[in-house]
């Protein structure tokens, strides 16, 4: 009868680890999430130092964090949208780095200007996405957390 109710008594107390363990494991999963950084870079300016800037900004959060551990998105509007587009020099290397996960947005508002104006649409660099409002875009990554950078 005793080794009954010792057994009992460990399995209980296993039980009760094995669910402190767990419970453990979950917060220090919950907390690595959280602990992802969220950045949202502004290119507004047709400043090539500028826009380099804001690439450099973006590869070296990314190399200091970890691709798993940072999310970027680099939004252009107004002048700044020239620094997504296929004839910018630094087209190349935005491709490169919209495929390591570095998010790209052009400004819809801001194409349709420059189509109206020109009569011809941009063509944006591969990797790079449209969004209706680049100011908008901004406002909405800043309400879901992400931290705003302006190079």
């Amino acid at each position: 009868m005793w080794n009954v109710k010792v057994n009992s008594v460990s399995f209980l107390v296993l039980g009760l680890l094995a669910c402190l363990l767990v419970a453990m494991s979950l917060n220090t999963q919950a907390s690595t999430f959280e602990a992802k950084h969220k950045i949202v870079i502004q290119v507004s300016t047709d400043d090539p130092k500028v826009q380099t800037i804001a690439l450099n900004n973006a590869a070296n959060l990314q190399k200091e964090y970890g691709m798993d551990q940072i999310e970027i998105e680099i939004v252009g509007y107004g002048p700044g949208l020239g620094l997504l587009t296929q004839n910018n020099a630094n087209s190349t290397r935005v491709k490169s780095l919209a495929a390591q996960d570095i998010r790209f947005s052009a400004c819809g508002n801001t194409m349709d200007k420059v189509t109206r104006k020109t009569g011809k649409r941009p063509e944006l660099t591969e990797g790079v996405k449209t969004v209706k409002a680049g100011v908008g875009r901004i406002m909405e990554l800043q309400a879901a957390g992400y931290a705003y950078i302006r190079p």
